[in-house]
This record gives structure tokens, sequence and C-alpha cells, in this order.
């Protein structure tokens, strides 16, 4: 059977499986496995295994659970309501602080915790009443958390960003720095249009400055800074060659789960056993999708399907930017439908030798891809952080949540178009630290 042919059965028949409600980790084994059998004879399975533990044998993959517990310890406090507080304190000021402090917790929760629907449940139950007591449109309040969540799997740390570095041999130090300025890029374009909705809607009134006294806005500081402080040694110790990813992520963890205790009072051990256990949970579901990714590149890789597919590609005679345009519309609809580390995963080792013939740099290229699954997450039929927002606020409708949510699609779509613009937005950070890639 021809390759490519066999491709688009393997792509329809994986759709059909995953579509079943099966976990995506046992549809990709079973997909993989079935046509082994078929193609390959009974043989094949006996590689299986060897290729699905040889996957985990990578020592990067200790950096998955430490930076899910050290978010999981975050978010099991309230570290998130406080973070809001203070930035409301001092942004206060500002012309529409309300929803640029609700933005900016967003981005910052995200950094802490790298996890998108708790970002906007930690900062969604103090924001959005707020925002609507206040005056903000509904659109606007639910809309602007959902936008913000999503930044958690864009700015560093990311896991997003490990899996993705995991996937295609990527530095991962690199990764991290390319995600922040696109990820500040995207906070810009979130308050800008947020601000201009609300005075659109004639609500300028609720744009105005309110007030709070400097020992109000000094004294919840100390809540706060420590977890801040946390973020940049974790930077500091991954680029100033003090330590590795992994080992930066255990410390960190660390770190994070004594000042939940010290700070917080989290003394009870009923709740840090919830952190371990949803962490321990939450890190086996992404490492088994990832051995199993791994026995599906191989399954793809024995029948010459990616690389009939990248040849295929290489004699196409198109723009790289129409290829690139393809490749956006492909990430976009299957991020509708599966969780970005599946897609990555999935996509990612077929992608990768096409985009790197074309000439396109892999670490822009991976911001891109995050940025695509970022729409994903605000995008039905999925879109988890739209169902999040609407637990928190029930009174308001899934179609609003969902209208206020598309013009911050619209902001993405936007940022990526900058990014194909000016790639340097993505690389000219991780060249400037690390050095140019020869």
């Amino acid at each position: 059977m021809d390759p490519l042919a066999l491709g688009g059965l393997v792509a329809l028949i994986t759709i059909v499986v995953l579509f079943s409600g099966i976990s995506v980790a046992a549809g990709l084994l079973v997909v993989s496995a079935g046509f082994l059998i078929i193609f390959d004879g009974m043989s094949s399975l006996s590689l299986m295994p060897e290729i699905f533990f040889g996957k985990l044998d990578n020592f990067a993959l200790l950096s998955i659970p430490m930076f899910i517990i050290m978010g999981a310890s975050i978010a099991s406090t309230r570290a998130g309501a406080d973070l809001y507080e203070a930035l409301e304190r001092w942004l206060t000021r500002v012309p529409g602080g309300l929803v640029v402090s609700n933005l900016g917790a967003c981005a910052l929760f995200a950094a802490m915790s790298g996890s998108s629907p708790a970002t906007c449940a930690a900062i969604g139950k103090m924001g959005i009443p707020e925002m609507r007591k206040r005056g903000y449109p509904d659109g606007v309040a639910a809309g602007s958390i959902a936008a913000g969540g999503t930044l958690g799997i864009l700015i560093p740390p990311s896991v997003t960003m490990i899996v993705y570095g995991i996937a295609t041999e990527t530095s991962i130090g690199r990764l991290f720095l390319a995600g922040v300025f696109p990820g500040l890029l995207l906070v810009g374009l979130f308050m800008a249009w947020s601000l201009y909705s609300t005075w659109k809607s004639g609500n300028a009134s609720v744009l105005s400055a309110g007030s709070y006294t400097w020992k109000e806005r000094l004294e919840i500081l100390p809540r706060v800074l420590p977890f801040l402080f946390i973020i940049l040694g974790v930077l500091y110790a991954m680029y100033g060659g003090i330590a590795t990813p992994s080992e930066t992520a255990a410390v960190g963890a660390l770190m994070c789960m004594l000042i939940a205790m010290i700070i917080y009072r989290m003394w009870d051990p009923r709740q840090i056993w919830t952190v371990l256990r949803d962490s321990t949970r939450e890190s086996v579901m992404i490492l088994f999708i990832i051995a199993a990714a791994g026995v599906f590149s191989y399954m793809l890789s024995s029948l010459f399907i990616t690389q009939s597919i990248a040849e295929w590609i290489g004699t196409l005679d198109v723009n790289r930017w129409v290829l690139m345009g393809a490749i956006n519309v492909f990430l976009i609809i299957a991020g509708f439908f599966l969780p970005p580390v599946a897609v990555i995963l999935m996509a990612a080792p077929i992608l990768l030798p096409i985009i790197t013939t074309a000439g396109f740099d892999p670490i822009w290229f991976a911001v891109v891809l995050t940025i695509n699954m970022e729409i994903g997450l605000i995008s039905p039929p999925v879109g988890l952080n739209l169902y999040v927002i609407n637990g928190i606020a029930p009174d308001i409708s899934l179609k609003t949540i969902l209208t206020g949510s598309l013009p911050f699609v619209a902001c993405m779509v936007i940022a990526i178009i900058l990014l194909c613009l000016f790639p340097g937005i993505a690389t000219w950070l991780p060249d400037m630290v690390m050095g140019a890639e020869l």
C-alpha cells in the first residue's frame, strides 16, 4: 500500500479511535499495535515494550512531575487570590486597572503553576465577580480570564514546552526563553482588547481609578513576593549554569511546598497528600502519553509514513509561508479536539523535518505551535477553559463566555502573524542568553 495513502488511513482511524472516548495514550497504543500487526506481523509487537519504556528513559522527564508539584502546591493555597489582590491594589490608579490586574495575575500565576485550568480557577474566582460588580461586561470579565489562563502553557516554566523539547530533542532552556516575549506580547494584546471593549460598550466609567492606601498595598506583598522570587530563582539557576532543568524543577517544587506550608499554613497531612496525589496522577497521565506517542512515532516511521510525507511536502512547488499557513490550520483544528500534549507528541515528529526543510527555526515553531494550542483551550467543542469559567460563574451562559473569548482568539492569531513577520520576538532572547545556534 502506498505510504501516503496508508498515512491518510492511519490519521482517519486514529481520529475515530480517539473520538470513541478512549484515553489518548491507550488509543495511540491500540492504533500502533493494529497497524504493526497488519503490515509487519506479530513479531513487530516484541519491540513495543522496549520502545515504550525506552521513551521514558530520559532524565529530562523528571522535570515534568516536579513542575507539576510546583504548580499544584501553589494552586492549593490562596496564592492566586493574594496575587490578584496585590495587583489590584498596586494597579488601581491605572485606567482599567482591574482588568489589567486580572490579566497580569493570570500571567504571573500561569508562570508559577504552568496550568491553564488552575489559572482560570484561581484568578477567576476572585476576578470575575469583582469585574462584574464594578460594571465590566460579562463577555470581557469571562473572556479575559479564559484567555489569560491559556498563558500557562507558553510562559515559562511550561510543561508543554518540556514535552515539545523531549519530542523534538530541542533545548528546553531555549524553549523556555523563547516563550517569554511572545507571552508578554499576548498579555499586552489581551489588555488592549479588554480596555477597548469595555470603553466601546459605554461603560467607560469602570475604567476610572480606585483608591488604596500605601499600608494596604504593602501589607499584601509578603504573601506574594516569595513565589515571585521562586520564579526568578528557577530561571536564574537554569540559565546561570547552576543546575539542569530537572534539578531546578526539583528545587522549585520543594521551595513551593515549603512556602505553602509556612506562609499559608498547609500543615494538614491530607492537604499535602492531595497535592502529591493529584500531581502524581497528572504526571503519570502525561508520561503515559509520551511513551505511547513514542510507539506511535515508531509505527509511522517503520511503515515509511513519516518519510513519505516529508518527501511529498518537499516536492510541492508552494511558497513556504503557504505551507506554514496550512500547518497552522491543521494545528488549530487538532487543538479543537485534543489536549496540547497529545497534539505536540503526535504532530511534532512529523512536522519537524518539514519545517526545518522549509527553512523555519524549530524554536520559533514551538512558540507558534503553543499559541495554536492556546486557541484550542478557548474554542469549542473541547475548550477546557470555557467550561472551567462556566463552573466558576454558572449564571454567565456558555454562549456569552464563548462570544467573549473569540476576540482573544483573534489576538492570538495576530500574535502568530507578528511572529511570522518578526521571528526575532521568539528567537532573540534565547540567542542572546545562550548564544546563536550553529
